[in-house]
């Protein structure tokens, strides 16, 4: 970060711009995910996302993940497979390769490749051959769910169990829906969006060229975000995750409760994404996103769009509308729009993209509104440094499935005279946030009931507390 203290007068000045050209390398510990480094390893250790189901048909797709270039295919057996992209033979690349019954062939010298890497066939060899049994294709773990491919890049012998959250099930007849948002630009600036939650009210509100009625129109805006709200960042799951609560005033002496949380390295669950969240009692997560490195300049956001009655009760979501690259919410979550429309209504792709492909940590200004983003990097640095997990097997106790705590919930507590009603709001958050972690010890099948009953326990406790 640049230095403000008085040793460094010059850039303080108005017009001064000269003396400040100069622009340090980025943070290579939480921005480098190649092969070797420190963050990339880390991430390895995780099953990430690398395409969508429908992007596998009859042919390869070429992928690149955190910097190593491989193929994905489904075979016509069903198997998906994810291989390094080059033949161990003479090194075609294997995304001109011919999916086959079983594996994939290399179209240069017909090789065979089952999804584990096997050489299964070197047809220009003689009968009898050994040759198919001295080499190996590289291949890494893969599975499908719900319409995405995830694979495991790391270590063989520390693969862990692909992690099952309750929010994927949960409520009844919940629809997981695959989408994919590219971003021209580094990881971890599109992730710390999630924890900026200020720029909601901000950047999501009134930040056009035409005004507020006009984005909402337009689809631009979040109605009903505006307020900035009364935060609360913390540290979960052992260090392994972190939440944020925000808490906003509304008419009739309501409160509304939102709950996000980020897992390390790279996964979010959102709350709803639509205002009418602020409407009714209690509702879990919409949206589930990895954000997944290309490289250190180029990433990708996989994830799922949750559709079922409680999340939608009024059915302003669009399934139809999720795909590659597309998103069925707010103008500007891709790089579809001209450069003119981005700068009328500018939405996350703009903003986050123009931080430079990769941004630079040492340039900041940190404020108080930053502090989720402070602690989601010192978090990271611990875990990269062994200090936390990782953990990825938290299960709760009760239950076969790891509970969500992103959330949105209204409670009617008035506030209270002569005092800052950001005090009583601030409770709230952890209240609510003790109550979502205390349910990790509640059976899967009673967690929704026990959360709702706590709820209206809190409203009680809180209001006969003040002696309203």
């Amino acid at each position: 970060m640049r230095s403000l203290s008085p040793e460094s007068p010059r850039q303080l000045k108005p017009y001064g711009a000269y003396h400040l050209r100069q622009t340090p390398e980025p943070d290579a510990e939480l921005t480098r995910t190649g092969p070797g480094t420190p963050m990339g390893e880390y991430m390895r250790l995780f099953w990430q996302p690398v395409c969508l189901s429908q992007e596998l048909g009859d042919l390869p797709k070429a992928i690149t993940i955190m910097g190593e270039k491989l193929v994905a295919f489904r075979d016509r057996g069903g198997r998906v497979g994810v291989l390094q992209r080059h033949c161990p033979h003479r090194g075609a690349s294997l995304e001109f390769g011919i999916v086959q019954k079983t594996g994939i062939r290399c179209s240069y010298h017909g090789w065979l490749f089952d999804v584990d890497g096997t050489v299964l066939e070197t047809p220009c060899e003689p009968a009898g051959s050994p040759r198919k049994d001295t080499a190996i294709q590289g291949a890494y773990p893969a599975i499908e769910r719900d319409g995405l491919v995830f694979a495991y890049l790391g270590p063989p012998e520390k693969r862990p169990k692909f992690p099952e959250y309750d929010s994927y099930t949960v409520p009844a007849g919940n629809r997981l829906v695959p989408f994919s948002n590219i971003y021209p630009c580094n990881w971890l600036q599109v992730c710390e969006n999630i924890m900026d939650h200020m720029h909601t009210a901000v950047l999501h509100n009134n930040m056009t060229v035409e005004g507020v009625d006009a984005a909402i129109a337009a689809g631009t805006s979040l109605a009903g975000f505006g307020d900035m709200p009364t935060m609360l960042w913390e540290a979960t799951r052992d260090g392994n995750a972190m939440v944020f609560v925000a808490a906003r005033r509304l008419p009739d002496n309501k409160v509304w409760i939102r709950i996000s949380e980020m897992v390390l390295p790279n996964y979010t669950q959102i709350g709803s994404l639509a205002s009418t969240a602020s409407k009714y009692r209690h509702s879990t997560t919409s949206l589930t996103r990895w954000h997944v490195p290309v490289d250190d300049t180029n990433m990708i956001i996989f994830g799922w769009r949750h559709f079922n009655t409680e999340i939608d009760p009024e059915g302003l979501g669009h399934p139809e509308e999720c795909g590659v690259d597309r998103i069925d919410f707010l103008v500007g979550q891709t790089g579809s729009r001209s450069y003119d429309e981005g700068q009328r209504a500018p939405g996350d792709w703009e903003v986050i993209c123009s931080q430079r492909p990769i941004a630079i940590h040492a340039l900041e200004h940190p404020a108080s509104s930053d502090a989720g983003v402070q602690r989601y990097r010192r978090l990271l640095r611990d875990a990269v440094a062994g200090k936390t997990g990782p953990d990825t097997s938290f299960h709760p106790e009760c239950g076969e499935t790891i509970h969500q705590y992103a959330q949105d919930s209204v409670l009617v507590v008035p506030p209270k005279a002569g005092t800052d009603d950001k005090a009583l709001l601030l409770e709230l958050n952890r209240r609510v946030l003790a109550l979502m972690q205390e349910a990790d010890a509640v059976p899967r099948a009673q967690r929704d009931r026990h959360v709702r009953r706590r709820l209206d326990e809190i409203e009680r406790e809180i209001t006969d507390k003040e002696g309203r």
